[in-house]
């Protein structure tokens, strides 16, 4: 019987090799929970030699409401990129924007911390903000009309890239008002305001931090996580500027 984690990596792998998105039909029902798609997501980190260091230094993680199951996935570090970033030599198959804001952990955090974090007090964790542009990409040939969320979460929740902004203390802020702005290529700025699924980015720490730890790993002080698009996902093309704006944090800006 095929192994279904081995079989939806190696076509991942394949597809990353070979720059071209692999067909997902024969493989949609294959992964049968959340456990097998994060499986994946380390056979792949592992094959392509991304985490050798130990616990990955740079995430995602999100979800479209309190009450939905969040998701995590860790990142290529050859794919974060400060900003201004410049990835018009990057291979994508799809170039799909989200603006976010990335976390950064002030002090390492055990497995027994993260079981005893609360969300009221996970903000204390946290000890720099940034503007994020997260480039949405996919392996699939489906994409993004692939209706199979776990082959979505395999392939690291559809990551592409990441590019950071500049650094600055992490402060409580009234997300509900929060705006943002994103301008890409010569279209309009688009505006928003208070849209983050979770209402305040802080709120996955203890969910995300409980999944990274769940295999008694230590996080350490200085990882990232990124968390959930104010946007929703824009489209855009090779050769666009993309610049995203949140007033009192900072920007970031990315050519494509």
């Amino acid at each position: 019987m095929t192994n279904p984690v081995q079989a939806v990596a190696a076509a991942l792998l394949q597809a990353r090799r070979e720059n071209r998105p692999a067909d997902a039909a024969p493989l949609e029902m294959m992964l049968r929970s959340p456990e097998e798609a994060y499986a994946v997501q380390e056979q792949v980190g592992r094959s392509a030699d991304w985490f050798a260091s130990g616990v990955p230094r740079h995430w995602k993680s999100g979800g479209p409401s309190r009450t939905a199951a969040l998701t995590h996935a860790p990142l290529p570090p050859a794919n974060v990129w400060a900003s201004p970033a410049d990835a018009r030599a990057c291979h994508f198959n799809h170039r799909l924007i989200e603006a976010e804001v990335a976390l950064r952990l002030a002090r390492d955090v055990s497995p027994d911390d993260a079981a005893k974090l609360a969300h009221e007090s996970a903000a204390a964790l946290v000890d720099g903000m940034a503007v994020s542009i997260e480039v949405v990409d996919s392996r699939w040939q489906q994409f993004p009309q692939l209706a199979a969320a776990l082959l979505k979460l395999a392939d690291q929740q559809s990551h592409g890239a990441l590019v950071l902004g500049e650094w600055r203390p992490f402060e409580a802020r009234d997300w509900s008002r929060q705006p943002c702005v994103v301008q890409i290529g010569a279209g309009a700025p688009q505006s928003f305001r208070g849209s983050q699924s979770l209402g305040d980015p802080t709120w996955l720490l203890p969910i995300w931090l409980q999944h990274v730890t769940r295999q008694g790993a230590t996080v350490p002080r200085g990882t990232i996580v990124t968390t959930g698009t104010w946007c929703g996902m824009l489209e855009a093309h090779r050769g666009d500027k993309v610049k995203v704006v949140f007033e009192g944090i900072g920007e970031a800006e990315v050519q494509l």
